[in-house]
């Protein structure tokens, strides 16, 4: 993966979306351990505290766990408190951001629901 640092999104929030993206690929499983801070800060070249802060998010959304000595581990929950999370917060976003550009470029439900099905044939 590759960070972007001129985007809008913290490097601390896409290191969390990274290691989301492992556990719903299933590279990282229930109770698997995650890969350190230091080992993040390594891999992505960026300070250890940022990587900290990442692996913070998933510990106060209970993705990951954490054992004392060990490090943090992959929570049995993690991979639908993702999908739940990102349901709600991320894909309805999306549509009610497509909705509205549809709305102004006065594109009807139909049309909208036909590129959806156009694009979910090409991609799957």
């Amino acid at each position: 993966m590759h960070l972007n640092s001129d985007g809008t999104k913290p490097i601390y929030v896409q290191i969390a979306d990274w290691i989301e993206n492992e556990i719903i690929a299933d590279h990282l499983k229930t109770d698997d351990k995650v890969y350190s801070q230091y080992q993040l800060a390594e891999l992505f070249n960026i300070n250890p505290a940022t990587a900290g802060k990442g692996l913070s998010i998933l510990l106060e959304e209970q993705i990951v766990y954490k054992k004392r000595g060990l490090g943090m581990f992959v929570t049995t929950e993690a991979k639908q408190v993702i999908l739940v999370k990102r349901k709600n917060e991320g894909f309805t976003k999306m549509i009610d951001d497509i909705v509205l550009e549809a709305k102004r470029l006065k594109i009807s439900e139909d049309e909208i629901i036909n590129f959806i099905k156009k694009s979910y044939r090409e991609e799957c």
